[in-house]
Order: structure tokens, then sequence, then C-alpha cells
């Protein structure tokens, strides 16, 4: 019954982070109040780090700092880790 809800949740967090590093884009070329940079990486982090790299791909936002490609990555393989774990134990 668990897998169901965190193949949701890491679905549903993908997408929010996506449209945070989105709106933060749109908001940076138009030189308005940001979104903070560690809103961006606590979402990236707790869920939402496929949606966030691939944000950064996309929109090559957020591109030239190390830190936001290390916390998505560890995000990555963290999330995917539970799932497989999750899989295994067939929770």
């Amino acid at each position: 019954m668990i897998l169901p809800i965190y193949v949701v949740y890491l679905i549903v967090a993908s997408v929010c982070t996506f449209l945070l590093y989105a709106i933060d884009k749109r908001k940076a070329k138009k030189q308005r109040w940001r979104i903070s940079e560690k809103t961006l990486l606590c979402a990236s982090f707790f869920g939402g780090a496929i949606g966030g790299y691939f944000a950064m791909q996309s929109m090559r936002h957020k591109t030239k700092h190390w830190y936001f490609h290390a916390v998505n990555i560890t995000g990555i393989v963290w999330q995917i880790a539970l799932l497989a774990y999750l899989i295994v134990k067939n929770v």
C-alpha cells in the first residue's frame, strides 16, 4: 500500500519542483523577487529531484552552481533507492 503512495508523492513533488524552478527562472529574467535557493534545494532533495534536475537542464537554470547538481543527483539516488527498496520488500 505504501508503494503507490510513494510513487504518487514523487510525481507530484517533481512536478511542483519543476514549476518552482520555472517560476524562479521567469522571475530572474524579469529581475523580480526570486524563490530562495534553500526552497529550491529542499524541494529537490525531499522528493522533487527528478523534476528539479529536468528543469535545470531544460531551462538552463542554476546549472552553474555545483551544489544544485549535487543536491539533485543525491536526491535522485536516494529517492530511487527507496523506491527499489519498497519494490523488493513488496510494501
